[in-house]
């Protein structure tokens, strides 16, 4: 069965260690995209974009800077891709999507454990699953090397980047309801 992420729920967030001392969270607000289930609900397949100038850090001057050519390079690379290659059945409505991330034109393998939950009819008719998947990546790996060595041996911005997906999706042949 096809899935179409609901954009209205569906958030892609991040985190990252800034000075060595405080973790700065922000999330890219707007994603789209696909879902292939097998007939008991299991994901097969899923296919990601996700709009690099739709981060936000809750600070428009860090946001800016992370749109530019030190980082995201939204001018010229103006979507983030992952495409699934494998899943793994876990127990219990959990997986291991293993898949390729494409960054700045930068593509590498990355590992997301996901929850899957059964689908539910909403209040609408509409028949809906919802996913939690998290991951780590080291934005290095994609291109992202701008960063400070500060006088105490800390990075202004650190290299591992934490990652969390929480989507609701709804079966292709229904519309989305608010």
């Amino acid at each position: 069965m096809r899935w179409n992420l609901d954009s209205s729920h569906t958030n892609v967030a991040f985190a990252v260690k800034h000075m060595g001392l405080f973790t700065v969270r922000g999330q890219f607000k707007r994603a789209t995209g696909t879902v292939i289930t097998d007939e008991k609900g299991a994901p097969e397949r899923v296919e990601a974009t996700i709009e690099a100038a739709s981060i936000e850090t809750g600070e428009a001057q860090r946001d800016a800077h992370l749109r530019s050519g030190d980082f995201l390079d939204v001018q010229n690379y103006p979507e983030i891709r992952f495409v699934s290659q494998k899943v793994e059945a876990l127990g219990e409505g959990r997986y291991r999507i293993l898949g390729d991330l494409t960054i700045r034109g930068v593509t590498r393998e990355v590992a997301l454990e996901a929850e899957v939950s059964p689908p539910v009819k909403d209040p609408w008719g509409n028949t809906r699953i919802g996913a939690s998947a998290s991951g780590r990546l080291n934005r290095k790996d994609f291109g992202l090397t701008w960063n400070q060595v500060l006088e105490f041996g800390a990075l202004l911005v650190g290299e591992e980047v934490r990652f969390t997906v929480d989507v609701e999706a709804v079966a292709a042949s229904e519309p989305a309801a608010v």
